[in-house]
């Protein structure tokens, strides 16, 4: 009924759904661009209406008193992004404990224009050794999905760039809001 609801509405509000999910069972989610508000209503009505057991990733602070049972209600988890507590291995084990599963989360990790690229979604990936699927919500085309996916093959340098390639046209609600997809130089 869920599934249908959020269908209906998506094609109400002229959003075209794309669902190039994964052959494979787990796999995690990079959502991409993050400019808006309306990025997390419209994620959640596309992660409804496709039927997958998505979970998504958020900050801490959005699951605090009183709107945290919401979005835990929603399939959300809040990470403290401050705190280095070995995440990307505890999400790979959690990933693989489970029959069928995607993790979204949106690597810009806030709506502002950032230098670089959160890489935990990369790493989750390649330590779990499922596909990276690639969603865009593109308000200029009213697209949002899932588009394509890749295996990482360990070299984030080349990956990063089909990343990049794949994303080149794809504009959030407010475009100049949207990073440069790069990551961190490694020191």
């Amino acid at each position: 009924m869920l599934k249908h609801f959020c269908r209906f509405w998506l094609k109400v509000f002229k959003w075209k759904t794309i669902n190039n999910l994964p052959k494979e069972p787990r796999y995690v989610v990079i959502a991409y661009p993050h400019t808006s508000n309306w990025d997390f209503p419209l994620g959640i009505f596309y992660i409804f209406s496709a039927g997958v057991p998505f979970r998504y990733m958020g900050k801490d602070a959005l699951f605090k008193w009183p709107q945290k049972y919401l979005f835990k209600a929603l399939g959300g988890f809040g990470v403290d992004r401050d705190k280095t507590t070995k995440l990307t291995t505890r999400m790979a084990e959690f990933i693989n404990s489970q029959d069928k599963i995607a993790l979204a989360l949106a690597p810009e990790g806030t709506r502002s224009n950032i230098k670089y690229w959160r890489t935990g979604f990369y790493y989750i990936a390649l330590e779990a050794k499922i596909p990276i699927a690639m969603a865009v919500l593109d308000f200029e085309n009213r697209e949002v999905g899932i588009k394509d996916s890749f295996m990482p093959t360990g070299d984030i340098d080349a990956d990063m760039e089909i990343i990049k390639a794949f994303y080149k046209d794809v504009k959030g609600k407010y475009p100049e809001k949207q990073g440069e997809i790069k990551i961190q130089p490694k020191k």
